[in-house]
């Protein structure tokens, strides 16, 4: 299985292409970079850190889906979109990682992924995903006497909040309690807010040196409290499980999937 990677410069970008080269079974296809950028030319492989394997960067994503079986995409919402209109038209499978994707991004995902497979996810771990599910089933289990806040820490140079991973984990507590979570989401407290409202799911974001990503679904009753957590010590989680989505999704028929898809979580 051949596997491209678009934004392959980036910290996440030099991760998967290191996670393709080690994979059993998958061959890389190449890797782009913004066009002019200084990246441009490079050996992919050697940016990622690994011996040269003769693929160099190119600026022309089209030429990176006519080539690959499968493309791995953590980018921007724009260039996310720029590429699965690609991957429909190349009938080339895409995993999307990218975070800050609205309800219209999503909705345009499932559009294209009419014509090819798309595998989307807010976190592409193994462990957050079991976190999704877990959240779901305490949410569903616990009354609304039961407050939830989600906690989440990233790196200074995050650039969105809260991260996607948060908001998945605010979705996955509010489809637990058969609930819209637009409606009942506090995403920023500020100044006399009154006492809190009963049944809201609340986020808090917290940003500062090098913390991959540690996110906590704090249930707080009366008497009680419940914490799940996860932490990521490391990026190669998140590149081992897209690597894992691109090679589940190669004989799905075309549609819109989920990392819970790919587990078999349901």
């Amino acid at each position: 299985m051949r596997i491209g990677i678009v934004g392959c410069g980036g910290r996440m970008g030099r991760e998967l292409v290191r996670q393709v080269l080690e994979t059993e079974g998958v061959t890389l296809a190449g890797g782009t970079e913004k066009p002019g950028g200084a990246l441009v030319g490079e050996d992919v492989a050697a940016l990622a850190g690994v011996p040269p394997s003769g693929i160099l960067v190119t600026e022309d994503p089209t030429v990176l889906f006519d080539a690959a079986d499968a493309v791995i995409d953590f980018t921007t919402p724009a260039a996310t979109l720029l590429h699965a209109t690609m991957a429909a038209h190349t009938g080339t499978t895409l995993v999307v990682g990218t975070t800050g994707l609205d309800d219209a991004a999503l909705s345009q995902l499932g559009k294209m992924a009419r014509q090819t497979r798309i595998v989307q996810a807010p976190n592409m771990s193994v462990g957050v995903n079991l976190l999704f599910a877990l959240t779901r089933q305490v949410a569903a289990t616990l009354g609304i006497e039961y407050d939830i806040e989600i906690v989440e820490h990233h790196h200074r140079h995050k650039v969105d909040a809260p991260s996607g991973t948060a908001l998945g984990l605010g979705r996955a507590a509010a489809a637990g309690r058969g609930v819209d979570l637009d409606a009942v989401a506090d995403r920023a407290r500020d100044g006399h807010t009154g006492p809190r409202e009963d049944g809201h799911i609340g986020f808090a974001v917290l940003r500062g040196g090098d913390v991959v990503g540690d996110h906590t679904v704090v249930f707080a009753g009366p008497g009680e409290r419940i914490e799940l957590t996860h932490k990521a010590s490391d990026r190669v989680i998140y590149a081992r499980g897209a690597v894992r989505a691109a090679q589940w999704a190669a004989d799905k028929p075309n549609g819109l999937y989920s990392m819970a898809d790919v587990l078999g979580l349901g």
